[in-house]
């Protein structure tokens, strides 16, 4: 799913003055896999979870982009901390690792 077109100039002068704001202009995301996340997260558990979602995805790259997980790229981490919450997100509230159990995630 897509951005409309009328509201994709809005969203990325949103994301310029965020990230100017935030300090991370270096930082490329692909904004429609992030939304589609959401979008995902929100249609398989609740309404609420896609911003949850995409919160925790942010912060599992930042830390791993910064050295505290393993030497990926930004844009790498957020993929695959992205990837990770999409699969997570295709069980819905009773899949996952602790369905089965956390022994074999270093959790």
């Amino acid at each position: 799913m897509t951005v409309h077109d009328d509201s994709a100039p809005d969203l990325d002068q949103w994301s310029r003055r965020l990230t100017q704001a935030l300090q991370i202009l270096d930082l490329k995301v692909d904004t429609q896999e992030i939304l589609q996340l959401a979008r995902q997260a929100s249609g398989s558990v609740s309404p609420e979870a896609g911003a949850l979602t995409t919160f925790y995805v942010g912060y599992a790259a930042a830390l791993d982009a910064a050295g505290n997980r393993s030497s990926r790229t930004p844009d790498q981490a957020v993929r695959d901390a992205a990837a990770t919450a999409a699969r997570l997100a295709d069980q819905g509230v009773n899949g996952g690792p602790d369905s089965v159990g956390w022994a074999a995630t270093g959790q």
